[in-house]
């Protein structure tokens, strides 16, 4: 038996691009995720929650049960584990990966198969609890689905796409895929406005937001609101690293340093909406 989870929590920390979206959004009713974020299975995943503000986020993105959601280059599947038993029985959750080599090994190759391993793992975390799980790589999406997606997200992936050419193609797939009123969400580290752009290739992890904003608008995105629910100041977003210096991954910084880096916390992120351009 699968249960849909819901109750009351009003979103934080919105910077509107203009008014359509606000026209369509009313407050009071935002939707909250509280259910979901307190089930047992999330006893791991939870520690990120002060940083990814996964009830924020997601409210601000609109998301809402019964929705048919695209979540690409769902990886470890942290948001896979709060969107299938949010979106509820009568939704509909796709991981979607880009297109990878038969032969792929290491960080490819967990992209490979995408059709029957997202459906699998979803089934091992969650049971049969919550929304009807797909999955599909860019290069064979079934074209039934076309023009029924309500959101697409894109969590703290854009550097990748954009260092390894994915961007083009997914952005291409997302406009079949999505709806006429259909949105796309975005969560990205965020380098500082004046980053070089030897710093912002994608390589360091953090781009800058007028960068992605531009990538989306150029391939028929325009952009709805922004907001600040996932920015931290504490960032300097310059480190030689990159943005896997910082917790949790602590990468190349020395056991003194970690201390510090502790007291900073993950990444400061652009959280932008946009909708499908006619």
């Amino acid at each position: 038996m699968r249960r849909i989870f819901a109750s009351t929590i009003v979103a934080a920390g919105l910077c509107w691009a203009g008014p359509a979206l606000a026209d369509q959004t009313d407050m009071s009713n935002s939707v909250s995720f509280e259910d979901v974020l307190t089930q047992d299975f999330r006893a791991k995943d939870s520690i990120r929650d002060q940083y990814r503000h996964p009830a924020e986020t997601l409210s601000f993105f609109q998301v809402k049960p019964g929705m048919t959601v695209v979540d690409f280059m769902p990886s470890g599947g942290w948001y896979t584990r709060v969107l299938v038993p949010y979106l509820g029985e009568d939704g509909i959750y796709i991981g979607l990966d880009p297109e990878v080599p038969s032969d792929a090994t290491g960080f490819l190759a967990t992209m490979r198969d995408t059709a029957s391993r997202v459906p699998q793992q979803a089934a091992e975390w969650l049971g049969d609890e919550g929304a009807e799980v797909r999955g599909a790589n860019v290069g064979s999406i079934p074209e039934e689905w076309n023009g029924t997606v309500d959101r697409v997200m894109i969590f703290r992936e854009i550097h990748n796409m954009h260092r390894r050419d994915w961007l083009r193609p997914a952005l291409v797939a997302a406009r079949k895929l999505l709806k006429e009123d259909g949105m796309v969400g975005v969560v990205q580290h965020r380098a500082k406005a004046d980053a070089s752009a030897e710093y912002t290739d994608g390589n360091k992890g953090y781009l800058r937001e007028q960068d992605v904003i531009a990538l989306f608008q150029a391939n028929g995105f325009d952009l709805v609101a922004s907001s600040e629910v996932n920015a931290n100041l504490k960032d300097t977003a310059n480190y030689p690293g990159g943005v896997w210096t910082l917790p949790p991954t602590y990468a190349g910084a020395e056991e003194a340093d970690k201390a510090r880096l502790q007291t900073i916390g993950e990444s400061d992120r652009m959280t932008l909406l946009f909708r499908k351009r006619p």
